[in-house]
């Protein structure tokens, strides 16, 4: 059923998206020359996927978990997208073709190796990764390991349908830092 729902709120939300995508890639070829980020992420089961989104970073930022990036790498476009969560939106793509859910616990990338031992002893990674979830809306981050995936598992053992679309709507209203930025 959620599996559903993601597909057709994703789809839907690219259907009448669009007009902010083309707007948001013209600005971006302009702020970096290279709108579109996409960087492999850990998945379902620990697979890779290629996780994408809006860049908000300069081209020549190291690429590392946003808690370890120099805010001085946000570019002026980029913080805007941040702050109003633009820079997500590419991610439906990757809630139509499977690889995340709309609410699950964020994708981590593999070189975050503290994060990955501790949710994989919690059996965080055998759920879809999503694009918001109880950690986001409590802004939990991705430098507190422990807590985040005791966050993620509490998250996943308890989700009701009532709980996905309001930690989605919670989301789209804006609480919920997401990873900070140092």
């Amino acid at each position: 059923m959620i599996r559903l729902i993601d597909f057709l709120a994703a789809f839907l939300g690219l259907l009448f998206l669009w007009p902010i995508f083309i707007l948001v890639i013209l600005i971006g070829l302009f702020d970096t020359g290279a709108p579109i980020f996409i960087q492999e992420r850990v998945g379902l089961k620990k697979k890779p996927f290629k996780l994408i989104k809006f860049r908000t970073m300069s081209l020549d930022t190291e690429s590392v978990a946003s808690h370890l990036a120099s805010s001085a790498s946000i570019t002026q476009f980029g913080s805007f997208l941040r702050k109003t969560k633009i820079d997500e939106l590419p991610q439906l793509i990757n809630v139509v073709k499977g690889d995340m859910s709309l609410v699950g616990p964020r994708p981590n990338l593999f070189s975050q190796k503290d994060l990955i031992a501790e949710r994989d002893a919690l059996g965080v990674y055998e759920v879809l990764p999503g694009i918001t979830g109880l950690a986001q809306i409590q802004n939990i981050d991705m430098s507190t390991p422990t807590l985040l995936a005791i966050t993620d598992k509490k998250m996943i053992d308890s989700l009701t349908l009532k709980d996905y679309f309001k930690y989605i709507v919670i989301t789209l209203t804006g609480r919920g830092a997401g990873d900070a930025v140092k």
